[in-house]
């Protein structure tokens, strides 16, 4: 490969190969919102965290050497990054994922006998990276589970083969899944090194390094990547699909099924993977709100919380929008956004009318039987329904208007709703 950056790597790769297909955030089947002379509903899009590159403890750009790229900041990670996500999503209420490359907490070397996951090969020693800051950051990790995701990501994140590293570590740069042997071998390695550092059980989710994956069969494969991760528990891909083989295979526009695992377009970042204690600025334009680990952190770990905090203050306002919210966790992020795209709503007069006939088809990727309405409405509204269960209800109040945001329990599989309304 040659010394080409890694942003020009991930522009270049998202035009190569057959069967790339760019995505535009729209709704598939669903009907974002619908209004009438004086109230609005929809069923909200959920926005979820999904943090890159976590994992490192050297932050040092190696490609050059034929090491991996890591997160390229002048200075090395400490706990205090780990910490840093815990803030994001205690200030938000959320449980941010956080993408996890896990070679350098390698504390027996296990590594050097596949050599494909790291550039030393055979030669793997990884005695510079153990230390004390190794448990403080476990401990960070496992007291934080509310606000905190771990997820899969790799464990050296590029593949190396005759001490040539090529990017990436689950597909190449077309897409094509790498050796089956070889991806059960590293998925192996990730488990060990969670054990070793005792950081809970294998990931539900997962975020294939450098956004190189295909959706369905890549190659001469029998079985695609999903079907291979779903065996150890992954739930849940999030990539973009502009830069996925297959991606007009996904059958829902913001997502796809593949073997069973839902796979969702993460769109475009807001940042650039290397920015480095620089505030937000944009507007997401799709569910997933990604970043890398540098754009979390800032030179001086110890001013974190400022970054910290320029995210909250984007990010909050999510919230409060009419055909958004920020999603709680992965869990509920996926049920939401099966709704938000299947689900179907419409008023008339009182009634708001709610049909699951498409997302039923979908039920085994739902978690649980919950929804999220909102609604916005001049006039002050009460709400009940004999077909569902309101479970909570909140309001703000604006200038000219009410925003409700209503959690429903549906009865499992029921096809058609009733809402009922009026004003109070």
């Amino acid at each position: 490969m040659h010394n080409m950056t890694r942003r020009e790597f991930t522009r270049k790769t998202t035009l190569m190969g057959a069967g790339l297909a760019a995505s535009n955030f729209v709704v598939f089947g669903g009907t974002r919102s619908v209004s009438n002379a004086y109230l609005s509903v929809s069923i909200p899009m959920p926005i979820q965290i999904v943090i890159d590159d976590v994992g490192w403890w050297s932050g040092e750009d190696g490609h050059e050497r034929q090491e991996p790229y890591r997160t390229g900041i002048n200075r090395n990670h400490v706990p205090a990054d780990y910490q840093a996500i815990v803030d994001l999503g205690r200030r938000l209420g959320v449980r941010p994922q956080a993408a996890t490359i896990l070679c350098e907490w390698d504390r027996k070397n296990i590594l050097k006998n596949v050599p494909t996951i790291t550039w030393m090969r055979e030669k793997w020693d990884n005695s510079k990276w153990v230390g004390p800051w190794l448990d403080e950051a476990a401990d960070i990790i496992r007291n934080n589970q509310n606000h905190y995701e771990l997820t899969m990501h790799g464990v050296g994140h590029e593949y190396w083969q005759d001490e040539n590293m090529t990017r990436a570590e689950w597909a190449d740069s077309s897409g094509t899944m790498r050796p089956l042997d070889q991806i059960e071998l590293h998925l192996d390695c990730f488990e060990k090194l969670l054990h070793q550092n005792q950081l809970g059980s294998f990931p539900t989710s997962f975020v294939p390094t450098a956004f190189l994956h295909g959706f369905g069969l890549t190659g001469d494969h029998q079985v695609s990547m999903a079907e291979v991760v779903k065996k150890r528990g992954i739930e849940y891909i999030n990539t973009p699909f502009n830069n996925m083989y297959n991606a007009e295979g996904a059958q829902f526009g913001l997502f796809g099924v593949d073997s069973g695992v839902i796979t969702i377009d993460r769109g475009e970042d807001l940042l650039d993977w290397d920015v480095f204690s620089g505030k937000p600025t944009g507007v997401l334009s799709g569910p997933t709100c990604g970043l890398h680990w540098p754009n979390l952190l800032h030179a001086d770990p110890s001013r974190n919380s400022e970054i910290v905090d320029a995210w909250v203050e984007l990010l909050k306002p999510y919230n409060d929008k009419p055909d958004t919210l920020l999603a709680e966790n992965s869990s509920s992020f996926r049920n939401q956004l099966v709704h938000h795209v299947c689900t179907k709503v419409k008023i008339s007069e009182d009634e708001l009318h709610i049909d699951f006939l498409e997302t039923n088809k979908l039920k085994d990727q739902l978690s649980n039987n919950q929804l999220m309405v909102k609604i916005e409405s001049e006039r002050k509204l009460t709400f009940n329904s004999d077909d569902l269960k309101i479970s909570d209800s909140k309001t703000s109040q604006g200038k000219d208007n009410y925003l409700y945001t209503l959690t429903i329990d549906r009865i499992k599989d029921i096809e058609k709703a009733l809402v009922k309304f009026e004003a109070s």
